[in-house]
């Protein structure tokens, strides 16, 4: 069903298709042409990376940093329960087993006190995802993998534009995975970059995203030939993909600025539900910087949440639920297991109702808080 009010929108800005035939008239339209290095010049001057890589998706620069974390069979990976399967599936296909710990009750990102009791002699790497572009606790995260020997591999999807305490996501651990699908702040339909934090990594992931050859080497010139040298995939991003994405990079921080816009008239208005026990509101510690990517209520509990998704799309504004947890699915109770109970995840999993946002919502919003303030509160009335 169309809803005159989508849950989401994605906004463009006006260049991507001149940038697009500028990219078809170049002539080259696989990936790494001209677009595809300014995107990469972005990223690295905006997330302090040594090295960040476009790729065709999220998911993709995910397993590009399995490959490079060398996790195999036997080897165990912890992470959230709460996060999409992308999280999961990069190191299943590598033969890890996924440990998933409970999230944090107020911003539902891992849990950092969970860490310690999780780790096991087979476990090889962590794997912090910053829920709604809020970070995680990155520094006793970091702190631990340290002591232990672990990789952190940060699933920053959420996170673009995001830091915590003043740093960047996604280079903070040592390897980071951003998203540009449709839904997250800056797009490219479908798109992804891989970042390493560090030159080590770095040109051996250019060797991985090349389906395992030195041809970015031959292509600089640095050998005559290129060849097979190491195991990889096609992990690259077509150059009409990054002219698309370089028209959303050039606008990115006007971009961000109106969701922020948003998210505030949002946290605003709905503050009274909040003060008045019907729902809670999105938790942002202070030393960390969102992005707005996101914004959300917490309603008492299942039924409450069921029906006041249901009124608002009665009401014509599309509204969804989030992540059914990992541990519990099909799949995660064949590839992985769960660290102890974890009632935060389920509790999210059953409460939370994401609302619409999306730059160009702003003349809608008056509309979408009053169908909001009326189908919570009806609910509540009803005995919700």
């Amino acid at each position: 069903m169309s809803l005159p009010i989508p849950f989401n929108r994605p906004a463009v800005t006006g260049r991507e298709l001149a940038y697009v035939q500028d990219a078809i008239d170049a002539g080259h339209l696989s990936g790494d042409g001209a677009f595809t290095r300014r995107c990469h010049a972005w990223l690295e001057a905006r997330t302090g990376a040594a090295r960040a890589l476009l790729t065709p998706s999220g998911t993709a620069a995910l397993e590009m940093a399995a490959l490079l974390a060398e996790v195999g069979p036997g080897d165990e990976v912890i992470m959230p329960s709460y996060t999409f399967v992308s999280t999961a599936n990069a190191f299943v296909l590598r033969g890890a087993t996924p440990v998933f710990v409970d999230v944090r009750a107020d911003t539902f990102n891992l849990d950092e006190q969970l860490l310690a009791g999780a780790v096991t002699p087979r476990t090889r790497a962590v794997v912090p995802v910053h829920y709604a572009g809020v970070a995680c606790e990155m520094d006793p995260i970091t702190a631990l993998a340290r002591d232990r020997g672990l990789t952190v591999v940060e699933d920053a999807a959420h996170g673009v534009g995001a830091t915590y305490r003043g740093r960047p996501l996604g280079t903070i651990g040592d390897l980071g995975a951003l998203s540009f699908h449709e839904t997250k702040n800056v797009i490219a339909g479908e798109g992804g970059a891989f970042l390493a934090r560090d030159a080590g990594p770095a040109a051996r992931a250019e060797v991985i995203r090349e389906k395992g050859t030195n041809r970015g080497a031959y292509f600089r010139g640095a050998v005559d030939k290129y060849t097979w040298v190491d195991v990889g995939s096609s992990y690259l991003a077509s150059e009409i993909t990054a002219a698309f994405l370089w028209a959303q990079l050039e606008a990115a921080p006007a971009l961000t600025a109106r969701r922020l816009a948003v998210w505030e008239r949002y946290h605003a208005a709905l503050a009274p539900l909040e003060a008045e026990g019907l729902a809670r509101r999105p938790v942002v510690p202070p030393h960390c910087g969102h992005n707005a990517h996101m914004y959300y209520l917490v309603l008492p509990d299942l039924d409450a949440r069921q029906r006041v998704i249901a009124e608002l799309r009665a009401a014509g504004v599309g509204a969804v639920f989030h992540y059914v947890p990992l541990h519990s699915s099909p799949a995660g109770r064949r590839y992985g297991r769960a660290c102890g109970e974890l009632p935060n995840t389920q509790a999210a999993s059953d409460r939370l109702v994401r609302l619409p946002l999306w730059a160009g919502i702003e003349p809608l919003l008056d509309r979408v808080l009053d169908a909001v303030e009326r189908a919570v509160r009806g609910v509540a009335a009803a005995g919700g």
